[in-house]
């Protein structure tokens, strides 16, 4: 399974760099690439809960072949478009969402079927584990893609994506898990406000959701804006572009590391509050700089530190549920941390039209510290954890 998730991560990010850079170097728009960002996100926004709950009602490999098959024919039809020269930014916004449909089902299902594979004792090493592969993809696949967008152009990006979901849908087929629901005794709509109450019912929980929301309201959108500094601001071409990201990549790689070496050491809230101190501050100062290589480090810290306060929450959240609630809670989650994506995204993106994207990034980066200086000396328990 690690293989087919391996594959199909790095041509994610082959498409990621294609899809970033053909936007707005046809548009010149931020706030378009916000739009495409909002739109793979907005099904995660509105459906990610529904698909907690059939997380915990079927077969949660099913559920995850059926989000690969979907995301697959996206990428193969924007590549046949491509080909065929066909295509238009609707396009591409408008297979962003089908993407992300199929990542709203999915999600849940991913997150929960992770402690159905590993022992409990091993969980927060898995995760960091997870995000070591995750990331690992990105250094390789980012540059690939640069290097694939400047010499044989946006067909291949795209048809490279869709050919890798054939990997990880063969893993799902030949993986065994022990996850076996339970009959449904409550229908869907009873099931999902049970997993609701049981979040909202826990204080640490809550705080949890909360953070993961401010991180990626205000965290995720420098990946977002990286075209317009790697080309307005650096002097770089889309190859050059695919090299930042892969450095931002590279630094989630030695944080999920610094994760792992953690291990279910307690601290993980206290932890997770400083590295999103160190997040801000390093987001607020890449802002500020036009050097390209001081940039290029605080890329590389931004990295770091935003995957570890993911990897710690992520932690937190799934060592403090229980297994029949897992895919529901696990989707609360991933609508708080992959939902507020998209609405920060947007909200970037247009505010940086307006005003410019170092502004709207030095705002977001005093956000993150503010934020984590309230959990962090506040009364709030979550910091105990």
């Amino acid at each position: 399974m690690w293989f087919g998730a391996f594959t199909s991560t790095t041509g994610f990010f082959v498409q990621q760099v294609a899809e970033s850079w053909y936007i707005y170097d046809q548009t010149d728009s931020s706030g378009l690439l916000g739009l495409t960002a909002f739109l793979n996100g907005m099904p995660i926004l509105l459906f990610s809960v529904l698909g907690g709950v059939l997380a915990d009602r079927m077969d949660r490999r099913h559920l995850l072949i059926g989000s690969q098959v979907l995301q697959m024919t996206a990428a193969l039809a924007l590549a046949l478009l491509f080909f065929t020269e066909r295509i238009a930014i609707w396009h591409i916004m408008a297979a962003a969402f089908a993407a992300g449909l199929g990542q709203a089902f999915g999600g849940p299902a991913y997150q929960a079927i992770i402690p159905s594979l590993v022992p409990r004792r091993h969980l927060p090493n898995a995760i960091a584990l997870i995000s070591i592969q995750f990331n690992l993809a990105g250094v390789i696949g980012r540059p690939i893609g640069g290097a694939a967008f400047k010499y044989l152009g946006p067909t291949a990006c795209f048809f490279v994506n869709g050919l890798s979901f054939l990997a990880v849908i063969f893993s799902l087929l030949i993986v065994r898990v022990r996850f076996v629901p339970k009959p449904a005794r409550a229908n869907m709509l009873s099931s999902l406000v049970e997993g609701l109450r049981s979040v909202s019912s826990n204080p640490p929980m809550r705080s949890l959701m909360l953070l993961s929301v401010i991180t990626a309201f205000c965290g995720v959108p420098l990946l977002t804006l990286l075209p317009v500094f790697a080309r307005d601001t650096f002097r770089l071409d889309a190859r050059g572009f695919s090299v930042l990201m892969a450095i931002v990549s590279l630094g989630a790689v030695l944080g999920a590391l610094i994760v792992a070496r953690l291990g279910n050491a307690p601290g993980k809230g206290r932890h997770s509050l400083l590295m999103q101190i160190l997040l801000g501050a390093a987001v607020a100062l890449f802002a500020l700089t036009e050097n390209l290589y001081v940039g290029a480090a605080l890329l590389l810290i931004s990295g770091g530190a935003l995957l570890a306060v993911f990897a710690m929450i992520n932690s937190l959240v799934q060592l403090n549920v229980d297994e029949d609630l897992r895919g529901r809670v696990m989707s609360v989650y991933n609508t708080a941390f992959r939902g507020a994506m998209p609405v920060g995204n947007l909200a970037s993106g247009f505010v940086a039209d307006k005003l410019g994207a170092a502004r709207v990034m030095g705002v977001n980066g005093a956000t993150l510290i503010l934020a984590a200086g309230y959990f962090l000396f506040g009364g709030d328990r979550m910091k105990n954890l």
